[in-house]
């Protein structure tokens, strides 16, 4: 009974976003973006009232995929939403792997 009632609980959560979002703003940009995906709001942060900037370096591979994504600031509740969304994105080949600074704001 108690997992049935913690599921339940999480779909509400699920569901209830309200207007929480992440905006993107690719700051250093040595090469565009061709697929970005927006990061999911985390509800705990939603919750929380946590609002904020992440910041983050991502190494792209030649073909566009993004190879690693390295946290440089921002809150612990955010960082791991920005780079489950970032590690989806693709990025135009280059003939060489970049370093690209992304700037992810959520807000409320």
């Amino acid at each position: 009974m108690r997992f049935g009632r913690l599921l339940f609980l999480l779909v509400v959560l699920g569901c209830s976003l309200g207007s929480a979002v992440a905006q993107v703003q690719q700051v250093e940009s040595g090469r565009l973006v061709v697929k970005k995906t927006v990061p999911r709001y985390p509800e705990i942060a939603r919750r929380m009232n946590i609002a904020g900037t992440v910041k983050v370096f991502a190494v792209v591979t030649p073909d566009g995929k993004v190879k690693s994504v390295e946290p440089v600031g921002g809150s612990p509740l955010l960082i791991e939403a920005a780079k489950d969304a970032i590690t989806q994105w693709k990025f135009v080949p280059a003939s060489a792997e970049s370093k690209e600074l992304i700037e992810l704001h959520f807000s409320q």
